[in-house]
């Protein structure tokens, strides 16, 4: 949403979100990718750079919506990963000197296990 975001002026930030919003709304990837092309075109007279964007990248910004949806608000941010990275972040600081390879792949490995569980055992929630 940034980049996209990035095409547009300002003062068009929430029209131009609203309408890109809509196909994350969809049932399933055929509708999200029918009205993923039906923004880009409305948006090409005004801002062809966005179009563009949209077009190349529908593949790509779409993946999430063929998992199912309730894990979609979960996986079409990068919040996730970079709550990730910091835990592995964090957890890696405390611990300053790794002996060797192995041992950071443990870390990293014991962290998604963590986060894996986490996400089993919550409550799945609905949009």
């Amino acid at each position: 949403m940034r980049n996209a975001l990035a095409h547009v002026s300002k003062g068009q930030h929430t029209v131009v979100a609203a309408a890109i919003r809509q196909a994350f709304e969809q049932p399933d990837p055929i509708h999200a990718g029918e009205i993923w092309r039906k923004v880009a075109e409305q948006v090409r007279p005004r801002w062809p750079k966005l179009a563009d964007l949209m077009n190349e990248d529908e593949d790509d910004v779409l993946a999430c919506m063929t998992f199912p949806r309730r894990h979609r608000t979960k996986l079409h941010s990068t919040n996730p990963l970079e709550r990730l990275n910091k835990e592995v972040k964090r957890r890696a600081d405390v611990v300053a000197i790794f002996p060797n390879e192995a041992s950071i792949l443990r870390l990293i490995g014991a962290v998604m296990l963590e986060t894996n569980d986490a996400w089993t055992v919550a409550a799945p929630y609905e949009p």
